[in-house]
């Protein structure tokens, strides 16, 4: 693969940035013309922006001739089509808004604009955020770096896509019930859900709203933490235990729930624990209580769904089959399951916290499947059959429902394809939770694009 700029992680693009050996508006352009490259195959974005990237790009420049850089300052940054930046188009995926022209930014676009990052385009995602795979009704569906033929995950795709066919740095996702984790095991990517409430997405747009984070989707740990430093910039994130702390205790479920599991993500998962416990830190098999998520996520989902869009289902524009499944069966729900759904939120998050009192880290498998054909869920997994909903990632959104935050890793390629594993810490550690991620992907030494598909790397 050409390492060029695209491709270097944002320490070393800083680096060269104020050394003046590398102009922001160079590698500006370099995006563009990948994502021109890319998106025929991918469809990761839903519209680049090179007008804006340029005007950043310049300002960038200008910042660093004058010494004065923000701390993302000339890094290409892709922005999922749920966030809103003014004078811009925000489609969310829906027919019923590919005219809407935002007119503000995000508090996450805020601050990404404050750190000086250059924003190279609008990412793909499903219609409201309401998948967990990347299709909708504008265009084709979001497909994966590493064979083209396979999904990208969702509901935060486009956004995995654009970061690992190396047409951005980093990509700013949301992640609901796993939308940021499920693509970055999909595309071999780290993405970090935070701590839930910890990052602030002031008038953004709103589904999710007791499960959601916003967070990156990077190709190494340390740059997630860029990205994560300047989302979080004024955020509460400071809580917990710091960073560089000993050997941790690590309660490790292969398989929550007793649900299936691939046999080759079980083994790359084992394997990296395996390395954990090199490290010395203290790996105990546990069989998690996670039950009872799936009866407070759904009503509370579904029960905002149709409060802020059942609207559409008499609206002139056609919706996706699965968000008119979602708003009618969200019409169906009755008063006493929306309730009973918010009264257990609260007992299964102080039963989660439980988990804590003895164990700093949690490990779980990223996904049961590395990622699968596109419009294919599968319906058996290790021989067991699987339900079309979650079956082939129920491990993500058990953490939305607790609030706790999740980091998710490459640790392997079964069949060629990446597989993740899952760290969950307590609320508030998210630094130490990356701090951890980081030593793990230090033992894997780990390079997963040089094995992209042939039509991503020379299209």
């Amino acid at each position: 693969m050409d390492e060029g700029p695209l491709w270097w992680p944002v320490r070393r693009l800083l680096a060269a940035y104020r050394d003046g050996s590398l102009s922001p508006v160079e590698v500006a352009d370099l995006a563009q013309a990948r994502i021109a490259e890319t998106n025929p195959i991918l469809h990761a974005f839903i519209r680049p922006t090179p007008a804006l990237a340029r005007r950043q790009a310049e300002a960038a420049e200008t910042a660093y001739r004058s010494g004065s850089p923000g701390p993302l300052a000339g890094v290409p940054v892709s922005i999922k089509d749920a966030f809103h930046i003014k004078g811009h188009v925000t489609t969310l995926g829906s027919l019923a808004h590919v005219n809407d022209v935002a007119g503000h930014d995000s508090g996450a676009v805020r601050r990404l604009r404050r750190a000086g990052a250059v924003i190279v385009g609008k990412t793909n995602l499903p219609e409201f955020c309401q998948s967990a795979t990347t299709d909708n009704l504008l265009g084709p569906p979001t497909a994966n770096p590493f064979n083209p033929d396979l999904t990208a995950g969702g509901s935060s795709g486009g956004a995995a896509a654009s970061v690992a066919s190396g047409a951005c740095t980093l990509a700013l996702g949301s992640d609901g019930g796993g939308s940021i984790r499920i693509p970055a095991s999909f595309c071999g990517l780290v993405g970090l859900k935070p701590t839930h409430g910890a990052i602030d997405d002031a008038q953004g747009f709103r589904a999710f709203s007791p499960f959601v984070s916003v967070g990156p989707l990077a190709r190494c740990v340390d740059d997630a933490r860029y990205l994560f430093r300047a989302l979080s910039a004024g955020g509460d994130v400071t809580a917990g235990t710091p960073a560089g702390k000993g050997p941790r205790r690590v309660a490790w479920c292969p398989s929550p729930e007793g649900r299936p599991v691939d046999s080759g993500v079980a083994r790359a998962a084992m394997a990296a624990v395996d390395k954990l416990a090199a490290c010395g830190h203290h790996i105990r098999p546990v069989d998690l209580d996670l039950e009872g998520w799936e009866d407070i996520f759904g009503p509370i989902v579904l029960a905002e769904e149709g409060e802020r869009r059942g609207r559409l289902l008499d609206g002139p524009h056609r919706l996706t089959t699965y968000q008119e499944r979602s708003l009618r069966a969200a019409g169906r729900l009755s008063q006493k399951t929306i309730a009973k759904a918010f009264s257990d939120l609260a007992e299964f998050r102080g039963r989660v916290d439980g988990h804590f009192r003895d164990y700093d880290v949690i490990i779980t498998p990223a996904t049961a499947t590395t990622a699968f054909e596109l419009g294919c869920r599968p319906t058996t997994i290790s021989g067991r059959g699987v339900g079309w909903l979650w079956g082939a990632f129920p491990f993500t959104a058990p953490f939305n429902v607790s609030g706790h935050p999740a980091v998710v890793l490459p640790v392997g390629f079964p069949d060629g394809l990446p597989a993740a594993i899952q760290l969950v810490g307590r609320r508030g550690d998210d630094r130490d939770l990356l701090s951890l991620a980081g030593q793990l992907e230090a033992e894997l030494d780990i390079r997963p694009f040089t094995r992209l598909s042939p039509r991503v790397l020379a299209p």
